[in-house]
């Protein structure tokens, strides 16, 4: 069943208002005019002496007056009820119109409603910062599917090219094969690690499904015992002060967050150079800073660096993804976290994280954690992931 418009709905509610102050004011006049008594004067000459009280207005004369007035403001009701609503109710049209256009595919149109500033005008304002961020997420979206297509198409392609020229060539022999299956396994494997970085993106934009509470410095030792053997052999020297840094969230995101940031600082980096980490916490905020000695970076690219598929430079090494800040980036928004990165003046990028602190941080044990807080040299560890 059709539910009534809601401009009828108006109309009828506006009407009963109308018909209801129309019963209250008859009510008041009907009322007091029906006790009204008339007066005969003393002085006026008549056949007879009369004098004293008569009937007032006639009460039946009264109520059918009354009644054809209340018949009548009916349809008057009606019709400034229906008038009334059909004004208020226009730009609410036109905001209902524009919106179909612009979520049939057209979000470059906006609403635009000017004057007057009321409720209506506000809610046209937040419509159209909603179209505004909805076109920019979509145009997002398309462009990281371009560039994530392209990304994945090339390795497939020197895959194929790579094995056609090794069936094609006649005089292949064991070492030619060998060299050619070497090569492969190389690209299967920066398709694998590409792979797996875009699903560590996807979920970091998805959110957080589960908060656990832990210490990011642990996640840092953690990560950091896989990534000293790099360091060592790139000679960057690891500066690592950390302070305990309790925090909620997902494990597996924030330990992603904390590789990507430590996997940068390595992999864009001179040699000699050194990388500083550092976690520490207030009572507003727990922080996470990872700077790195490197090239100079300029300030107008800096934020464009955590953006999908974005490279200053080519990567000579074939480690590099474009994208790691990006997944630090989707991470730190879905934990609500602060990120803030700016360039070194001696070269490099300094990048922070602040997350809220876990509550309850006083009954923290800090007994024995103080010893972190001293600089440590490099050591034998495992080869970076990402």
């Amino acid at each position: 069943m059709t539910g009534r418009s809601l401009q009828t709905r108006l109309a009828l509610a506006y009407a009963a208002g109308i018909y209801a102050a129309g019963v209250l004011v008859l009510l008041l006049v009907d009322v007091p005019l029906a006790g009204v008594q008339s007066a005969t004067p003393a002085d006026r000459p008549a056949p007879s002496t009369i004098t004293g009280t008569g009937d007032g207005i006639g009460l039946h004369r009264l109520l059918v007056g009354s009644a054809v007035a209340l018949v009548v403001l009916i349809p008057v009701a009606l019709a400034l009820g229906w008038f009334v609503a059909g004004r208020f109710l226009r730009p609410l049209r036109a905001i209902t119109a524009t919106a179909r256009v612009i979520s049939a595919g057209d979000l470059h149109r906006r609403l635009d409603l000017g004057e007057p500033a009321d409720e209506l005008t506000q809610l046209g304002h937040t419509l159209d910062d909603l179209f505004a961020r909805l076109q920019a997420s979509f145009d997002a979206q398309r462009h990281f599917v371009a560039n994530a297509s392209h990304e994945l198409r090339t390795p497939l392609a020197g895959l194929r090219t790579l094995l056609e020229v090794a069936l094609a060539d006649p005089d292949a022999d064991t070492g030619t094969l060998r060299t050619a299956c070497q090569e492969a396994l190389a690209l299967g494997g920066h398709q694998e690690r590409l792979v797996e970085a875009l699903l560590v993106l996807a979920t970091s934009e998805r959110g957080v499904s589960r908060r656990e509470v832990l210490d990011l410095a642990r996640v840092v030792e953690k990560v950091l015992d896989s990534r000293r053997e790099q360091a060592t052999e790139k000679g960057i020297d690891l500066a690592i002060r950390l302070a305990p840094a309790v925090t909620a969230g997902d494990p597996k995101l924030l330990e992603s967050l904390v590789a990507n940031l430590i996997d940068n600082a390595i992999r864009h980096n001179h040699s000699p150079g050194h990388v500083t980490i550092t976690t520490q916490m207030s009572h507003s905020h727990v922080a996470l800073t990872v700077g790195n000695s490197g090239p100079s970076i300029p300030e107008d690219q800096i934020q464009g660096l955590f953006q999908p598929f974005q490279k200053m430079a080519p990567d000579r090494n074939g480690l590099g993804l474009g994208l790691g800040l990006a997944i630090v980036n989707a991470v730190a928004q879905a934990h609500h976290a602060t990120l803030t990165a700016g360039a070194r003046p001696e070269g490099g990028l300094s990048i922070t994280a602040r997350f809220a602190p876990a509550p309850a941080l006083d009954q923290l044990s800090s007994a024995g954690d103080g010893a972190r807080g001293a600089r440590r040299p490099g050591r034998p560890g495992g080869p970076s992931r990402s």
